[in-house]
C-alpha cells in the first residue's frame, strides 16, 4: 500500500508541473511534450568535444563495434530463423515467454523483468549509455550534435540526442556505421563489463558452511518426517554437527532402515525429527543411508559463476530470468531477492542490491545491444545494413536498387518477428 501511495504521489506531483509548465508554455525553448511525455532538451553539448583528444582510438573503438554489429546481426538473424522453425515444429502454449508482453523488456511489463528500484536504475543507464555513444561518435565523425535531453514520464524513461540532419546526410560509408553502430557497441561493451564486475564482486562473498536443508527429495525420510526446508542440522543422534561434511561422517557407517533422530535449527526453534533412513538413488552409488535432503552449497555456486565469463557464460547469464529448471535457481540469487541471501557473509551492507543492479545493468545492455542490432529499419543495426547496402552497391552502379534490399530485409526481419509472437495463438486456435 505505501508504494502505490508513493506512486500515486509522484504522478500527481509530475500531472501538476507539467500541467504547469505546458499551459504557461514555460521553457518553450527546452521543453515538449508528446502527449503526457515530457522530453527536456538543452543544446549546451560542447562536452561531446572533450573526448576529440582522443578521437583515434575512439574510430578504431567504432570500427570494431560496426564489426561486431554485423557479427551480432548475423547472429541473431540465424537465431530468429531458428526460433521461428523451432515454435512450427513444437507449436508451443502461447504462455510463459511466448505471452505478447514478454516480447518487451519493460520493467512490471514483462513478467520476468520486475519492477524494482535496481531495474529501472539499469534500464535508464542503458539507455543513457547508448545515447551518448551515437552522441560522441558524431563529434567524433565531424557530425554537429544540435542537443541532448531526457524524456520524462514521471521518471525518465529515455534520453536522446539531436545530430544535424543535414550533416548527418552528407556522411557516408564507415564514419556513418560507426555513429550508427556506436550505441550498440557501448550496450554490449558496457553488459560484458557489468557481467565481469558481478563475477569479481561475487568472488568476495563467504558462504557459510552450516549444513542448511536446501531441498527434500519427496516422499522420502525427511520429507515423511516433516523437516522442514531452510533449516539447519544442528546434530545426528546427539552428535553435535557444525559443516557439511560433519552430517556425512555422521552417516557414513548407517545403513537402509537405520532410526536416527534429526535435530535441525529453524526460525530460531529447535526441533527433533525421528527418521527411518533408506536407500541413495541408483545414480549416487552409495550404500549408507539417506535422509532425503540436499543442502545448499554456496562455495560450488560461486565456483560456477566464476566461470561464466565466456561468450556461452554470457548466454547463460540472459536466461537465467527465464530459467525455472532447479539448476537455475541457484543463479536467481543474482537478479532477485532471495532467502539464499542468509547463507552467505557479505562486506558490506547494500551488497546484494549492488549485485542485482550489475546483472540487470548488464542484462538490460546486452538485450538492448541485441535487439538494435537486428539488420531492420527503423533499428540501428537496419541503418548500418542500409550505409552498407547503399556503398556496395554505389560502386556497381546500382544504388537505384538498394532501398528495395533494405526494404526486404526489414520486412524479413519484421514477419519473423511478429510472427514469433501471433504463431503460438494462431496455431492453437
Amino acid at each position: 500500500m505505501n508504494w502505490i501511495f508513493f506512486l500515486v504521489f509522484l504522478v500527481s506531483i509530475y500531472a501538476i508541473v507539467a500541467y504547469y509548465i505546458h499551459s504557461r508554455k514555460l521553457f518553450s525553448d527546452h521543453v515538449m511534450f508528446y502527449g503526457p511525455i515530457m522530453a527536456i532538451k538543452t543544446n549546451r553539448v560542447g562536452f561531446f568535444d572533450r573526448l576529440n583528444a582522443i578521437r583515434t582510438f575512439l574510430r578504431l573503438y567504432g570500427t570494431f563495434g560496426v564489426l561486431m554489429v554485423v557479427l551480432v546481426s548475423v547472429f541473431i538473424t540465424v537465431m530468429l530463423v531458428l526460433s521461428v522453425r523451432y515454435t512450427l515444429i513444437l507449436q508451443p502454449e502461447p504462455s510463459g515467454i511466448y505471452k505478447p508482453q514478454n516480447i518487451l523488456l519493460l520493467p512490471g511489463i514483462n513478467e520476468y523483468v520486475p519492477s524494482t528500484f535496481a531495474v529501472w536504475l539499469a534500464f535508464i543507464i542503458t539507455i543513457a549509455v547508448h545515447e551518448f555513444g551515437h552522441g560522441f561518435l558524431c563529434r567524433v565523425e565531424r557530425i554537429t550534435v544540435k542537443g541532448m535531453g531526457v524524456i520524462l514520464a514521471v521518471i525518465p524513461i529515455g534520453f536522446f540526442v539531436e545530430p544535424d540532419e543535414e550533416e548527418l546526410e552528407k556522411t557516408k560509408g564507415m564514419p556513418k556505421m560507426r555513429m550508427f553502430g556506436a550505441g550498440i557497441t557501448n550496450n554490449l561493451v558496457v553488459g560484458f563489463s557489468c557481467f565481469v564486475l558481478l563475477i569479481l564482486l561475487i568472488g568476495i562473498a563467504v558462504p557459510i558452511t552450516a549444513p542448511v536443508i536446501h531441498g527434500i527429495y519427496k516422499d522420502y525420510p525427511a520429507y515423511k518426517a516433516g523437516v522442514p526446508q531452510g533449516s539447519v542440522v544442528k546434530a545426528v543422534n546427539g552428535y553435535p554437527v557444525n559443516t557439511r561434511d560433519d552430517v556425512a561422517t555422521a552417516l557414513n557407517n548407517t545403513k537402509p532402515g537405520d532410526e536416527l533422530v534429526l535435530q535441525v535449527e529453524k526460525d530460531a526453534a529447535i526441533s527433533d525429527y525421528p527418521l527411518t533412513l533408506t536407500t541413495w538413488p541408483e545414480e549416487a552409488n552409495r550404500t549408507s543411508g539417506f535422509m532425503g535432503v540436499q543442502y545448499y552449497d554456496g562455495a560450488s555456486i560461486k565456483q560456477a559463476i566464476g566461470t561464466m565469463v565466456s561468450p556461452f557464460g554470457v548466454l547463460q547469464f540472459l536466461i537465467i530470468p527465464f530459467d525455472t529448471s532447479a539448476n537455475a535457481q541457484f543463479l536467481r540469487i543474482l537478479a532477485f531477492d532471495s532467502l539464499d541471501e542468509q547463507y552467505y557473509q557479505v562486506p558490506f551492507d547494500g551488497y546484494w542490491g549492488i549485485v542485482h543492479l550489475l546483472f540487470w545493468c548488464g542484462w538490460i545492455n546486452i538485450n538492448v545491444g541485441i535487439f538494435n542490432a537486428i539488420p531492420m529499419i527503423p533499428l540501428d543495426g537496419g541503418y548500418i545494413l542500409k550505409e552498407g547496402v547503399d556503398r556496395i552497391l554505389d560502386r556497381r552502379g546500382l544504388l537505384k536498387w538498394a532501398p528495395h534490399v533494405v526494404s526486404t530485409v526489414s520486412y524479413v526481419m519484421l514477419v519473423m518477428l511478429m510472427s514469433l509472437i501471433l504463431l503460438p495463438y494462431l496455431l492453437h486456435i
